[in-house]
């Protein structure tokens, strides 16, 4: 993969590489061209600006005859030999004939200046006038020679930069072409194991171990997926040795559990003679203890079996409000204990589904709002049918579900800080089993917000034995059974 990132960047490289070229070449020589564009035009003005001073020297000697001012005119005509000299080494061919033509002409003029007295004939006066006439055009040739350099120079880097742009076209419509292969190829070798990895990554994270997972693309990404297949089957191997220790010990529990539950049973019936109040009291909490104890060993083995998928679901016909009443009637010492108020308002529907596994879900629902509801709370049970669904509502007044906590509560062995403060302990799993068993009933479980002060939960499932991929049985039971339930 590392490869074929190296060979998508190496045309980007080459364009990038080309223009930067390009551009130093450019600006180097537009550079070149200001700095001597503007030493000409400076050294052009100093020209003027040195013969006009000569030619006044020259002028003033021939007037007031003090040989100071000779002094002054050599001194003049010395800067002016240095400002000749110092364009004639920028210019060009043509310009530097024109400025040695201007050193002879001023080398004859500085010699009449210097070797004529001063106060000579008129004629001797307009023959250094026309001198300094033609030293001034000189210079004026000198400065339009310089310029059309300069503009000659402007040109040619504008030819350059057109040719640097052609050329910086032709190079990119060679190389983008490239460039998109080379996406392309990078994409199609490596999108489809990227695919295939966040698929694995996605099943993993939700507790998915079946599928295999196989990688094909780069040896990196093959290597990736080898990791992620090792770490499949760790995690499946841990479930399994998870569930295989829950159905043990929930087995093992079973038999000792039973023993306590006959004995407490026997005591409650008086088998071993008559009890006091204080001994029925006490027998009566062995009961709700032991009863509570069962339902979290059902819990368990439910869980255990559901996530082998070693069950499926057995469907029978039956009436939801007498199921409601057992559920509640099997909670009422702790309800009682609690001091905790009962609003129920069921329809009497009858439903195609799971008894038993109906019967685990309003139990676990009931005990979790039992379990945080305070002292004189109120639990309401709501059952109504709305279009062909049923739609089942179990909510407390407790300190309801904080939003940080939703997102982990239906996973199993999770409880929440609230559930760490209440007197009623319990596995955590309860919410996992209600999860996995209205799904398999293709229903759903919802957070209700505002209708109830506390955590509100809301199920909707089909009224008929619609389910999801789980192995149904459907078994009809006698109609008179039906009734008397």
């Amino acid at each position: 993969m590392l490869v074929g990132l190296g060979l998508m960047a190496v045309p980007l490289l080459a364009a990038i590489l080309t223009a930067l070229l390009q551009m130093r070449i450019l600006a180097d020589t537009g550079q070149r061209i200001i700095v001597e564009g503007v030493t000409a035009a400076r050294a052009s003005q100093a020209l003027f600006a040195e013969i006009a001073s000569l030619e006044r020297t020259a002028r003033l000697f021939n007037v007031l005859n003090d040989r100071k001012l000779l002094e002054l005119y050599r001194s003049e005509d010395e800067r002016l030999t240095l400002t000749r000299d110092q364009l004639r080494r920028h210019a060009t061919a043509e310009t530097q004939r024109t400025l040695d033509e201007l050193g002879r002409l001023q080398a004859g003029t500085r010699f009449v200046v210097l070797s004529t007295p001063a106060s000579t004939s008129a004629a001797t006066a307009s023959d250094l006038s026309a001198r300094f006439t033609q030293l001034s055009v000189l210079v004026e040739q000198v400065a339009q020679q310089s310029n059309a350099e300069v503009d000659a120079q402007v040109a040619a880097l504008e030819a350059q930069t057109l040719h640097a742009r052609q050329q910086l076209l032709w190079v990119s419509a060679l190389l983008l072409p490239l460039a998109l292969l080379a996406v392309l190829v990078l994409t199609l070798g490596v999108g489809r194991p990227l695919r295939q990895l966040d698929r694995a990554i996605s099943e993993l994270g939700q507790g998915t171990f079946t599928n295999t997972i196989a990688v094909a693309g780069p040896h990196d990404l093959e290597r990736l997926g080898r990791q992620l297949e090792w770490l499949r089957q760790r995690l499946l191997e841990l479930a399994h040795e998870r569930n295989r220790f829950l159905r043990h010990m929930s087995h093992e529990l079973k038999t000792p559990l039973a023993n306590i539950r006959e004995g407490t049973e026997l005591l409650m019936d008086g088998a071993v003679g008559e009890l006091d109040s204080s001994q029925r009291e006490v027998t009566a909490i062995l009961r709700e203890n032991g009863i509570k104890l069962q339902r979290m060993i059902e819990n368990l083995l439910s869980f255990s079996a559901w996530q082998t998928s070693s069950v499926g679901l057995e469907a029978t016909e039956f009436r939801l409000r007498p199921l409601v009443k057992q559920v509640l009637e099997n909670q009422q010492l702790t309800l009682l204990s609690q001091r905790v108020r009962l609003d129920v308002r069921v329809e009497d529907i009858t439903l195609v589904a799971d008894r038993g596994k109906f019967r685990l879900i309003l139990e676990n629902l009931v005990s979790n709002a039992v379990k945080y509801s305070p002292k004189g709370g109120t639990i309401h049970v709501r059952a109504r049918a709305a279009a062909a669904q049923l739609v089942l509502d179990v909510a407390d007044s407790g300190p309801g579900i904080p939003a940080e906590e939703r997102t982990h509560i239906f996973e199993a062995f999770y409880t929440g800080r609230a559930a760490r403060s209440t007197a009623v302990k319990g596995t955590g799993i309860g919410l996992s089993v209600v999860l996995e068993f209205v799904s398999a009933h293709n229903g759903t479980v919802e957070i209700i917000d505002g209708e109830f002060g506390g955590a509100h939960f809301r199920i909707t499932m089909p009224i008929g034995a619609t389910t999801g991929d789980q192995p149904v049985t459907t078994v009809a039971k006698p109609k008179a059974h039906a009734r008397a339930a």
